[in-house]
């Protein structure tokens, strides 16, 4: 039951428990009253009309003293009664609270009998489980980022210890390689900067009206070389598609759709890039033939650093969470469905229509 109906029927339950406990000690006592202030005769220098008043007023003012005594007494009992069953899961979830706050993510509040304080608990309960899948992930990320920076960390130090003890001799070509990997540094660091703005919302957005088909169509062209040199075919139909974005961050976006594809995508397969209109939405469909992502991944693939396929080379892993806060940062979304691993898979661009 909701919390306002048993809140009403509580007070009503006591407010009805109290009269009945009222009327049954007036109508068990007057009586007896009376019969005791009789069997001790009429006050004396009154007539009987008055004596008898008298006892009548006396019998009921001891009845409803004695009857508001019991019914007050009865009232508050099932009124602490009522409230400890309130307050005790409210006194669980506060507790369960200053857990998680502790750092005790694994606590879980047990579900009360209220629907609205059921409701809360399982929110209470929910909470600590993302509380938990942060830390995890924000333990994971400490992981990754030393596990990215040290590959090229160690190759810097090798050679430069190489160069100090003369083993390895500076020339431009061992200086292109510490070159290499101080790119990588940098791009890393890029990468990193480029989440921390996504995660926080803070793009510098240059919205223009633009066709959304210009800039896919673009995107995608500039990666047909990659795809001529996997053996992969690339279709692009995109129909024109009014919208006011940032070129360069929507470019950003279809840019990593379609390079993920092809990483995905085996020799002999393809890649299809499509656009279409719905409703006020205008969507773009980058949809392979590659690996595909397991049922329980397609959500997942957007969280930084996951990686459908760890064995498979690809960037930091952060690629998607900065499109999807992308494409969200101009009011839109970016979506992904797989029929299952090696069936393809299809991500989905939408973005607002142009006014």
């Amino acid at each position: 039951m909701k919390l306002t109906p048993r809140m009403v029927l509580s007070h009503v339950a006591v407010a009805v428990i109290a009269l009945l406990a009222f009327y049954l000690v007036i109508s068990l006592a007057v009586p007896a009253l009376f019969d005791r202030g009789v069997a001790h005769g009429t006050p004396t220098g009154r007539g009987p009309g008055q004596g008898l008043r008298a006892v009548v007023s006396a019998a009921v003012t001891q009845a409803a003293l004695l009857g508001g005594g019991i019914a007050a007494a009865a009232a508050v009992a099932l009124g602490w009664f009522f409230s400890w069953r309130l307050v005790r899961p409210i006194t669980q979830i506060r507790d369960a609270t200053r857990r998680l706050s502790a750092g005790d993510y694994s606590v879980q509040v047990p579900l009360p009998p209220v629907q609205e304080l059921a409701d809360l608990a399982a929110d209470v309960n929910s909470m600590g489980e993302r509380l938990a899948q942060t830390e995890r992930t924000r333990v994971q990320l400490i992981g990754d980022v030393a596990h990215e920076m040290r590959t090229p960390l160690t190759v810097i130090d090798g050679y430069v210890e190489g160069m100090i003890d003369g083993v390895i001799e500076v020339t431009p070509e061992t200086l292109g390689e510490l070159g290499t990997e101080t790119r990588r540094l940098r791009r890393l660091a890029e990468d990193f900067s480029s989440l921390s703005r996504a995660e926080e919302r803070r793009f510098d957005l240059r919205a223009e009206p633009v066709d959304l088909a210009d800039l896919v169509i673009g995107a995608a062209e500039r990666l047909r070389p990659q795809t001529e040199e996997k053996d992969v075919t690339l279709t692009v139909e995109v129909p024109p598609l009014p919208v006011v974005a940032d070129p360069d961050r929507i470019l950003q976006v279809v840019t990593n759709l379609v390079g993920n594809a092809i990483a995905a995508t085996p020799s002999g397969g393809w890649i299809r890039v499509s656009g279409r209109r719905e409703g006020d939405r205008a969507l773009v469909d980058v949809a392979d033939s590659g690996v595909g992502i397991a049922p329980g991944d397609v959500e997942r693939v957007f969280e930084r650093f996951f990686r459908a396929h760890p064995g498979r080379a690809g960037g930091s892993g952060i690629g998607l969470t900065i499109s999807r806060e992308l494409a969200r940062a101009h009011g839109g979304d970016l979506a992904a469905r797989s029929p299952g691993e090696g069936q393809g898979a299809t991500f989905t661009l939408s973005l607002p229509l142009a006014p």
